[in-house]
């Protein structure tokens, strides 16, 4: 069979088709999206009390970004060890990185929708017609065979921006679940690092308090050597003997805690069984370099909890353009080609051909409310993601700000503990001195004894907390994080490159308060 095409008829058509599509447009444009306002806005870094444009001579101290392995400054190759450990064998972040792969694979899905789609179908059947019903003559009352083999296309052509705006949407919660990964593993670099020190600073105390118990044994021999020769009481030995039992009990407390230690170290590692094996480097041999310790607006950039809350606005923010374009029609061009025929051995035969081209036009015209609640919805979407941005800056500010108050606080206290300890062991020795020579009472000892064990301990406890404190304001400065300008390595599509990436200090869109 030969097809043929009427180019008069053509032009009907295409006059029909831009008639109806004149009109559609005008249908949709009484659709009503009045009253669906979202009023939510980011808050501004000036608002925060960040410093907007730092002087050159600030320049280094406030926006210098924490170097990515800034644990690498401790100088300790165990623990740099332990972290390249965990970073491989954490379930957190590994449970991350498939959230990442899942959130490009609906990229682009989304994306898929931007282009021609092609299907193909065929069936082939033996049929009985009724004697009386619509099929006429020479079928009714007959069996007869069909077949039928079609290959259908379509491509939207997305005039009002539906399918694109899926797209940037799927990019934004895609790059938001990347900066949830980001944030994960500067939490998990950071929790090691505290968590080390902890174990080094309970093995310090191990230390202080088996001293402890040697310095008590040592003063119980000296008062039941002065027992014997007349000097003491009944009351001072067993006053003595009662602080021996004492310090063993601190030092098992001390040895529980750093079980738990060794325990929470090699969890966060995600290799529970090597609990026992771990031994931190003593405590005195760590050190990490003073922080930046003022804030600037481009801490909004370094926090990889803060980037995430600003792609899920952008994420919100786009499907408030998808949901509005929900109104308007959608507009396909679509094409069939294809055979068939009556009777299997018709099938392949010339005049079994087919074939079809046109456009397809879908029009929402009433649908009970549910587009104006569709965006209703998609807008209070968009107002819960910026306040969550909002809050996450909030609670960054005072993140920082609380860390460097600790970080200062730290360093003061610990030439005052030196002062103090070295006082302490002063005033212990003087009264061992002045107990041997008679001259003073075992209180006076057991007092000193007590004072100096509880500065050691305290000596050692400001020695963690500047390097526990150093390590959350690492943390809390953005642990070295960038931000990524392309996805995972699976996607290969455009969705991978937007242009449109929001910074963290750019306003919403106006499409979006619209």
């Amino acid at each position: 069979m030969t097809s043929s095409f009427s180019f008069v008829g053509a032009d009907r058509r295409l006059a029909l088709s831009a008639i109806a599509l004149a009109a559609s447009t005008f249908i949709a444009g009484c659709a009503d999206m009045r009253g669906i306002d979202t009023h939510a806005q980011l808050r501004s870094p000036q608002s925060l009390g960040l410093l907007a444009a730092p002087s050159e001579a600030d320049q280094a101290a406030t926006v210098a970004p924490v170097d990515a392995q800034w644990w690498k400054a401790l100088g300790d190759a165990q623990l740099n060890g332990l972290i390249d450990t965990a970073l491989a064998d954490s379930p957190n972040l590994q449970s991350a990185q498939a959230r990442i792969r899942k959130a490009w694979a609906q990229a682009q899905v989304s994306e898929s929708a931007l282009g021609p789609q092609v299907n193909g179908q065929a069936s082939a059947s033996r049929n009985h017609a009724p004697a009386n019903g619509m099929v006429p003559p020479p079928l009714a009352g007959n069996n007869y065979s069909s077949a039928e083999a079609r290959i259908n296309g379509s491509w939207s052509l997305d005039l009002f921006g539906k399918h694109r705006a899926a797209l940037d949407a799927a990019v934004g919660s895609a790059r938001a679940a990347q900066a949830d990964m980001d944030a994960a593993r500067v939490l998990l670099t950071s929790s090691m690092v505290q968590a080390y020190v902890q174990l080094s600073r309970l093995q310090a105390q191990e230390v202080v308090a088996q001293r402890a118990i040697d310095q008590r044994a040592h003063t119980l021999q000296l008062v039941r050597d002065r027992y014997d020769a007349g000097l003491d009481t009944t009351l001072e030995v067993r006053q003595s003997e009662s602080g021996v039992p004492q310090a063993k009990v601190q030092l098992l407390q001390v040895r529980e805690q750093k079980q738990q230690a060794q325990n929470a170290l090699a969890a966060l590692m995600g290799q529970p069984a090597r609990a026992q094996e771990l031994v931190a480097s003593p405590i005195n041999q760590l050190s990490l370099p003073r922080f930046p310790s003022q804030l600037s607006s481009n801490l909004l950039g370094r926090r990889a909890d803060i980037v995430a809350a600003r792609w899920r606005v952008e994420a919100a923010e786009q499907g408030i353009r998808q949901a509005k374009a929900e109104f308007y029609p959608d507009i396909d061009l679509t094409a069939f080609l294809g055979l068939s025929s009556i009777g299997f051995n018709n099938f392949a035969k010339g005049s079994a051909r087919e074939w079809g081209v046109g456009p397809a036009l879908s029009l929402p015209i009433f649908d009970s409310g549910r587009l104006r609640a569709n965006l209703s919805g998609v807008s209070a979407d968009y107002e819960l993601a910026v306040q969550g941005y909002n809050q996450a800056v909030i609670t960054a500010v005072r993140d920082v700000a609380d860390q460097v108050a600790s970080v200062r606080a730290a360093h003061a206290q610990l030439p005052e503990q030196r002062q103090a300890a070295d006082a302490a062991q002063s005033a212990l020795d003087i009264a061992n001195q002045r107990y041997a020579a008679g001259l003073g009472t075992y209180l006076n000892v057991l007092s000193a004894e007590t004072n100096v064990l509880a500065q050691r301990q305290q000596m050692v406890d400001i020695e963690a907390r500047i390097l526990s404190s150093n390590a959350a304001l690492a943390q809390a400065l953005g642990g070295g994080y960038q931000e990524q300008n392309h996805s995972s390595d699976s996607s290969g599509s455009n969705a991978n490159t937007d242009s449109n990436s929001p910074t963290p200090n750019n306003a919403p869109m106006d499409s979006a308060k619209s």
